[in-house]
């Protein structure tokens, strides 16, 4: 080689130290232009300083060994598989700003919680009675969310293209307190069901019920704050919980990719004899 650089002078280039770079090697993640053979020494080439910080820039922002590795795999290939290599940098930038838009918002909720004079809107409220399709599901210990995607696929077919209100469900707060129990995903529309209905899809009414109501603003994430601000409400006026918390999806991801733009009203529904009049 008529240009090499020893490691403790690509070190100092590139100021990643000689034990990071032992590490990307062992790694291979930033193999060396040439090994000696005989003492082990490694030499690197000026050219390798961009994809030496290159790597250690994509350490210093978590992506995975797996996703460099195929990342520097196709950078090295070339034009033929640059469309890869960009497709592996979108995805993990996407990633980085769902996680910093949960930092700001978990920022935002401590905020709130640390201030004493912050306090959420609720009052006391009737909902009226009101015909649905609904769909019912036991939550097993551990489930994600594909029980709701799929209970409003079948809702959605059993709809049709009716005019329909915003969606809604109703979920034992075992659901919450011990992650599994009894949800009812529902549909405000005209029943009876149409032809491409589920055997799943069945109309309910459900009754007129007495609630603690807030509408959250904004996503989900902080959510449990809307949850404490009903809950906390009924808990001080004498209310007593029933077994059931009812959220209607008033604008939400079906709306809208917006999350800042979502609003979901939030029922906790109270035993109606010793509620009274709401204000």
């Amino acid at each position: 080689m008529t240009e090499r650089l020893t490691i403790g002078e690509f070190s100092r280039i590139t100021h990643l130290s000689i034990r990071a770079l032992r590490r990307y090697h062992e790694q291979g993640l930033l193999v060396p232009a040439e090994v000696d053979p005989a003492t082990g020494y490694r030499y690197y080439a000026p050219a390798q300083v961009r994809p030496a910080l290159t790597v250690k820039r994509f350490r210093e922002l978590d992506l995975p060994l797996p996703d460099l590795r195929r990342f520097l795999e196709a950078e090295a290939a070339g034009a033929a598989d640059r469309g890869a290599a960009q497709g592996i940098v979108a995805a993990h930038l996407r990633r980085l700003d769902d996680r910093l838009g949960r930092t700001q918002r978990a920022v935002q909720a401590l905020r709130e919680l640390l201030d004493p004079e912050a306090q959420r809107a609720v009052s006391l409220d009737v909902l009226p009675p009101q015909r649905v399709l609904a769909v019912s599901v036991d939550v097993p210990p551990g489930a994600g969310l594909e029980w709701y995607d799929a209970a409003m696929r079948d809702l959605d077919a059993a709809a049709g293209r009716r005019p329909v209100l915003p969606p809604g469900g109703r979920y034992e707060h075992s659901l919450f307190t011990e992650g599994h129990g009894r949800a009812t995903v529902y549909l405000p529309a005209e029943p009876p069901p149409g032809p491409e209905a589920s055997a799943v899809v069945r109309e309910v009414l459900l009754p007129e019920r007495t609630a603690a109501v807030a509408t959250h603003s904004g996503p989900h994430d902080d959510l449990d704050l809307t949850y404490a601000a009903v809950g906390s409400f009924a808990a001080r006026s004498g209310l007593r919980s029933g077994d059931l918390v009812e959220e209607v999806y008033l604008v939400g991801p079906r709306d809208t990719e917006q999350s800042d733009r979502w609003r979901t009203l939030v029922a906790w529904l109270v035993d109606s004899e010793g509620a009274g009049a709401p204000g």
